[in-house]
């Protein structure tokens, strides 16, 4: 399989818009930005699980910014892992 990051729909974006510098007042708006393109990403999935697994600190990857896969359980990313890297929603 190609590197899912060849099917990215941000690989021609700035990278500066994925990695604002707080998640609140200002930057929530470049934070809804960037969202909306992983939303429409055909690899948002693997982008998501593959952040979860390196444990990702900052930015937004799979549609979720840092706080939020913080946020996810043990037992969501162990649930993610099971699935598989490859496999999309």
């Amino acid at each position: 399989m190609v590197n899912w990051r060849e099917s990215a729909a941000c690989r021609f974006e700035d990278p500066e818009l994925f990695f604002p510098v707080t998640e609140d007042g200002a930057s929530l708006a470049q934070i809804e930005r960037a969202r909306r393109i992983c939303h429409r990403c055909p690899v948002e999935q693997e982008c998501r699980s593959w952040a979860l697994r390196r444990g990702e600190a900052d930015g937004v990857w799979g549609g979720l910014t840092a706080r939020q896969r913080k946020s996810l359980s043990p037992a969501r990313t162990s649930a993610e892992r099971s699935r598989g890297a490859g496999e999309a929603e």
